[in-house]
């Protein structure tokens, strides 16, 4: 039977930039493709940004198994045409870098603080953040948790990323002695590809903390 849920190719291989696809469906200017390079918003990781045939995708959503792309209104696709899908690389190279880095503080965040609660997240191009359910300043902590994840990042481990569970899309990334997380968003091959981040703390309320992560050097 054929498979007709969108194929996730960013699973496969994030670091591919361009793909040649058919489209599978079309209801005005929304779209489906039978395979995809192009990440829709999930787990606080922004959308990738790109084009598909000559069309700016303005928007990239899930739907159950499917990604539906909005692109203009003045199209023209059909059903069964191919096109060449791509990628902006630089910004999914920076989410990817991000992501990760981000993934590797709330792990250590974790170990630090064993009953805390994480209440949000959101990855950008610019910068990650991590909000969390906390009565007191994380500021003490913030020099550890960051001089701690570098040393993580800098030992260039493996990172590993597969499915749990094919049939409902269920992934996961792992670090060998470090930690195994249930995630769905585009990894790096290893540590090291991050380079180096800066934390930095915010309070954006009462009862709670949030970690802004940066990649480079202190300016």
């Amino acid at each position: 039977m054929e498979n007709k849920n969108t194929i996730k190719k960013f699973w496969e291989d994030s670091y591919l930039t361009s793909l040649k696809t058919k489209v599978t469906s079309v209801i005005g200017n929304q779209i489906t493709v039978h395979e995809t390079i192009f990440y829709a918003l999930s787990g606080g990781q922004e959308s990738d940004h790109g084009t598909i045939g000559d069309y700016v995708v303005e928007k990239a959503e899930k739907r159950g198994k499917d990604i539906l792309y909005t692109i203009s209104a003045n199209h023209g696709l059909k059903v069964g045409d191919t096109v060449l899908m791509k990628i902006d690389w630089d910004r999914r190279y920076k989410l990817m870098k991000l992501h990760f880095a981000a993934e590797i503080v709330l792990e250590l965040v974790y170990h630090h603080f064993p009953n805390i609660t994480k209440v949000g997240a959101h990855i950008a191009a610019e910068k990650a953040r991590i909000d969390f359910e906390m009565h007191e300043s994380i500021s003490p902590h913030i020099q550890h948790l960051q001089e701690k994840a570098q040393s993580i990042i800098e030992t260039n481990q493996q990172i590993i990323s597969a499915f749990s569970d094919v049939e409902n899309e269920r992934r996961y990334w792992k670090i060998e002695e470090f930690s195994q997380v249930p995630c769905g968003g585009t990894h790096l091959k290893r540590t090291a590809e991050i380079g180096k981040i800066r934390l930095k703390r915010i309070n954006p309320g009462k009862g709670k903390e949030r970690i802004e992560i940066y990649l480079g050097d202190p300016s």
